[in-house]
């Protein structure tokens, strides 16, 4: 198999996240006055949608490399969880309240998931593309 057959894992990933950084820009852009918080949360839906769908796709790969998959995105997860954790501090800490405070942890989980997701699918499609 070459990397040709292999779905766009990476190309779904990059937009997802890109939705993502474009909802915490609109949330941080207004702060610390009111935000109108609808764009964000389209944003964040559209992105969670995208992560759910490269999860289905990563499904369908015949010969996947699981282990390696999680091996490393496990430990990855663990240290974007960590940064994660980090930047709510932050954001708790500044004064973030209420509905961009929720819209914001949401974005800190994608972030947390989005991250080792790609890091695994780059390491286990190695074999796919190169063996």
């Amino acid at each position: 198999m070459n990397d040709e057959k292999l779905p766009p894992i990476t190309q779904i990933a990059v937009f997802s996240f890109a939705l993502v950084i474009a909802a915490g820009i609109w949330i941080v852009a207004h702060l610390p006055k009111h935000v109108p918080i609808g764009p964000s949360v389209v944003l964040i839906a559209l992105s969670a949608l995208l992560i759910g769908l490269n999860v289905l796709l990563l499904t369908r790969i015949e010969g996947f490399e699981w282990d390696r998959f999680f091996g490393v995105a496990k430990w990855s997860f663990v240290a974007y969880l960590i940064i994660s954790a980090l930047l709510e501090f932050v954001f708790i800490h500044d004064g973030t309240r209420g509905a961009e405070l929720v819209v914001l942890t949401l974005s800190l989980v994608i972030f947390a998931v989005h991250v080792p997701l790609l890091m695994g699918w780059t390491v286990a499609r190695y074999p796919l593309v190169y063996d």
